[in-house]
């Protein structure tokens, strides 16, 4: 009971010596004052740009419109090829990526499987889109079906998985 009481006296003086001495009331306001500060801030921020997203997401609605009775039904690009290279390229890396830093364990696999899964959806979405009625289009519906969605397909159930686990 005494050593509860000695120490209870012991902080008791301890919380005295610090309202009467001002420098140390000073710095101790100074830090919660900054605490809350900087999370008010960045709670601020983060609100702040979520807003920012949902107003662009609701803004191109109305240009989905705009574009739906704008574009012309076909056209001509001169970089074809590059693009489709580009596209490819980086579905490669985001593969390559995401395997390496799933073996080693790493937590950015589930990052670079999100981004990876994407780009496979998109590619599938416009080689489907894109093709000349016929055999180009029965080939890019098998290449989506048997390639590009499933790969997205195993792309997704990494990423949730890496996101579901637990960080120590």
């Amino acid at each position: 009971m005494s050593a509860w009481r000695a120490r209870l006296e012991a902080v008791k003086e301890h919380r005295e010596r610090e309202e009467t001495d001002p420098m140390s009331t000073l710095s101790v306001c100074r830090l919660q004052d900054e605490a809350r500060g900087s999370a008010g801030l960045r709670i601020g921020r983060r609100y702040r740009l979520e807003h920012v997203l949902v107003g662009c997401g609701l803004a191109l609605l109305p240009w989905l419109v705009v574009l739906a009775n704008g574009l012309p039904g076909t056209a001509i690009a001169s970089n074809w090829c590059t693009a489709w290279i580009g596209l490819d390229a980086l579905e490669a890396l985001g593969l390559i990526a995401t395997g390496l830093l799933a073996v080693r364990g790493h937590q950015l696999h589930a990052l670079t499987a999100t981004a990876t899964a994407t780009l496979l959806v998109v590619d599938a979405w416009f080689d489907t889109m894109t093709a000349a009625p016929g055999a180009d289009q029965v080939s890019a519906i098998a290449m989506a079906l048997g390639a590009e969605l499933p790969l997205a397909v195993v792309c997704v159930v990494l990423a949730v998985r890496g996101a579901a686990r637990p960080t120590a």
